[in-house]
């Protein structure tokens, strides 16, 4: 449980350096990031830690590696789909909207269609674990509500609504099908690890290293994505120059790397932890710690400097209904 929470905080921190870059836009921050995150560390650590590691995925389903790359590729989508959002309908509805379609998907799925290895044997709703699941997601929707109200009156105390232009409509149907693809990060691991872990112990990598050999395999499928769309805006802005002589942010999109890195490991290996039921618990404690760490990096940032009344009463309800959720699928997963 505890190696998932910290995987939420930093999911919901490791885009926090972008506030310190002087010269980056997004397209470079982006390429630097995803190509250090999703593809040089995983497979760094995979080809140093797993022996034989080809030839144990070799020895996988081509099928489910197929599988599990669809569902990294459709979490690709999402990313580039949800930085669309931001511009078009604003951070609060966006941040709602995801969350509110990803959350009960993402937690409920692993339970009415089982996932691999140790998920395989996930309980069924009806029993005395799965109704406190849903009570738990039931508790974090109303979070979410709460936390995109509270977004709303900071953005109306500061004057900075979101103008409704004639992208607003196509903004919602983004976010609309980002929250729903946006779970494909959790399915990739959740519905292909058991094949791979085995593989790979079978060949002599540790439990740790398994893990991360599972990433390494399943990741291509969003990385392709992810680092196609910020070197196609870097070639169409002709703006490749700006890496030179920028190390300070350069610097700076290494550590975003890193912490996505150590978050993607840090999910995986929770989930495993929390036995039967941790594709669901985990994700939902995910998402509730991100929400969580994403609001607290903006608080310190400054972004609610000057806000009070409702909005700030609304975010405090929020977060004690988060923290309640938590304990909730805690005990959920106890009873499993």
């Amino acid at each position: 449980m505890v190696l998932v929470m910290v995987g939420g905080c930093l999911a919901g921190g490791c885009a926090a350096p972008i506030k310190w870059m002087r010269r980056f836009g997004y397209e470079h921050w982006a390429l630097i990031s995803n190509l250090v995150g999703l593809v040089v560390l995983p497979w760094g650590a995979t080809l140093s830690l797993c022996p034989g590691v080809l030839a144990a995925y070799g020895s996988v389903s081509p099928a489910l590696l197929l599988k599990a790359n669809l569902f990294s590729l459709s979490w690709g989508i999402a990313n580039v789909l949800a930085g669309l959002c931001l511009v078009r309908i604003g951070f609060s509805l966006s941040v709602g909207l995801l969350t509110g379609i990803g959350l009960p998907i993402g937690v409920l799925t692993p339970v009415l269609l089982r996932g691999s290895g140790v998920f395989a044997q996930a309980p069924a709703l009806n029993s005395s674990g799965g109704r406190l699941i849903i009570c738990g997601v039931a508790v974090m929707l109303a979070a979410v509500v709460l936390v995109t109200l509270a977004g709303f009156g900071r953005d109306a105390v500061l004057k900075r609504r979101s103008e409704r232009s004639t992208g607003f409509a196509g903004g919602m149907i983004m976010a609309v099908v980002a929250g729903f693809l946006q779970v494909g990060l959790s399915f990739a691991f959740v519905y292909s690890q058991g094949p791979i872990v085995e593989a790979l112990r079978a060949h002599g990598a540790g439990a740790a290293a398994s893990n991360i050999g599972v990433w390494a395999i399943t990741l291509p499928g969003g990385a392709l994505v992810n680092l196609a769309f910020p070197a196609w805006l870097l070639t169409r802005r002709r703006t490749w120059a700006v890496f030179v002589g920028a190390t300070h942010d350069v610097a700076w999109a290494l550590v975003i790397g890193v912490s996505f890195f150590c978050f993607v490991v840090a999910m995986g290996q929770g989930m495993r932890w929390l036995g039967p039921l941790g594709a669901s618990v985990g994700f939902g404690v995910l998402q509730a710690m991100q929400i969580l760490a994403s609001q607290t990096v903006g608080a310190l940032s400054g972004e609610w400097q000057g806000v009070h009344g409702r909005p700030r009463t609304q975010m405090v309800v929020a977060v004690t209904l988060l923290l309640l959720a938590v304990v909730v699928l805690a005990v959920g997963n106890a009873l499993a």
